[in-house]
């Protein structure tokens, strides 16, 4: 028996990691006004940035239908295992559209062995969490105790954010223009998390790139103590020296085991804006 990992288009990878794992992908929908395209399948990110910059209003997202989960599902042989780790679903329908897909496959097939998580995070979050499972697959966990582990880990699972520029979110109106002008003004950068139920939220408002980002470092000791045999991830937008940097200073402060390093795809790059930085860890 083979156990497949399914994600989507809210996660984002490193290079080679889908096909190492062979992890099937369901892509999210972006929308530029009349086009429509498929997230990391009929976009990739250089034409994202192009139509980005030439459009007034930012893209709008969508969920995957239920029927494009039921489809990828339908694809994995039946006597294999399905764990499908979405998108928080705090900020998309995702979830709900991969859980009525699982009910679609059931009502074929009631005997398919198949988990739908909430990973309640995002972006790189989901590589943390493709990562830990890949390794206990690796060691021969059964899909229920896979299954058991995975909801404790999405549970410990920390997700940062830092935004370097506030335009995206001010003109896809999650932040008010007028606060947000005068952030701009004042030079003012947020730190965000992922909140517990899967949302997002402003944790600090810094002002300064420099002071910013010695803060949002500053922030992993708060929540994690003992990270030797620990994995953090990092995804950047459009900004790989940027992202490497930071990185850097982060394995010069704290002994992570290893690191993963990825670029986001179009749908976190259109709230974050150019320069956005993610972080994910486990904490105590």
């Amino acid at each position: 028996m083979t156990i497949h990992i399914v994600v989507d288009g809210g996660g984002d990878f490193p290079e080679g990691m889908i096909e190492r794992y062979q992890l099937k992908f369901v892509p999210l929908n972006l929308h530029f006004g009349d086009e429509q395209y498929k997230t990391n399948v009929t976009i990739d990110n250089a034409t994202f940035y192009k139509k980005l910059k030439e459009s007034e209003e930012l893209p709008r997202s969508s969920s995957p239908s239920p029927h494009d989960f039921y489809e990828t599902y339908k694809a994995i042989p039946s006597e294999d295992s399905i764990l499908v780790l979405t998108l928080t679903e705090g900020l998309s329908s995702t979830y709900e559209s991969a859980v009525m897909g699982k009910n679609l496959l059931l009502e074929e097939e009631p005997d398919r062995e198949i988990a739908v998580l909430n990973t309640k995070t995002a972006s790189c979050g989901i590589t943390l969490l493709v990562n830990e499972a890949t390794t206990k697959i690796e060691e021969g966990l059964s899909f229920d105790a896979l299954v058991s582990h995975m909801e404790e880990r999405i549970e410990k699972t920390t997700t940062l954010f830092i935004l370097k520029t506030l335009e995206n979110v001010i003109k896809g109106g999650r932040l008010d223009r007028v606060k947000g002008t005068i952030a701009k003004t004042l030079n003012i950068k947020l730190l965000m998390r992922a909140a517990d139920e899967g949302g997002i939220e402003v944790t600090e408002k810094v002002r300064g790139d420099k002071k910013s980002l010695r803060r949002f470092i500053e922030q992993i000791g708060e929540y994690a103590q003992n990270v030797e045999d620990r994995v953090i991830t990092l995804s950047h937008t459009n900004d790989p020296t940027r992202g490497q940097q930071v990185l850097d200073k982060i394995k010069d402060r704290y002994p992570f085991k290893d690191s993963l390093f990825m670029e986001t795809g179009p749908l976190i790059s259109t709230y974050a804006g150019e320069g956005g930085i993610v972080i994910a860890f486990f904490k105590d």
